[in-house]
């Protein structure tokens, strides 16, 4: 099944609705309430301690057809998942993606 996520208010729509909250609490079950990232780097990161967050490994955007998919999701922590997708701090200057 693919799930629209072409405009901001379809996303808006998925992400409220029951399917999604149901998949994500079966995530976070399934991770025991941790960031996997901060797991795997051994810090405990728990919801006790942070907000944690149910991620896409194959973005939504890219992957709507996986939206629902228990094994394209996993738990991160809301600072690990800002680092996934680069948000939050300002980019530096990359000069590697320009040719001179």
């Amino acid at each position: 099944m693919t799930i629209d996520v072409s405009t901001r208010k379809a996303r808006h729509s998925f992400y409220c609705s029951g399917d999604w909250n149901r998949v994500r609490r079966l995530a976070m079950d399934r991770d025991n309430n941790e960031c996997l990232w901060c797991k795997a780097a051994g810090k405990v990161t728990t919801s006790t301690r942070a907000t944690l967050e149910v991620d896409h490994i194959k973005e939504l955007n890219k992957h709507p057809e996986l939206a629902l998919e228990l094994s394209n999701l996993r738990t991160l922590c809301h600072d690990c998942h800002n680092k996934r997708h680069n948000r939050g701090k300002n980019r530096k200057f990359d000069d590697e993606i320009f040719e001179f």
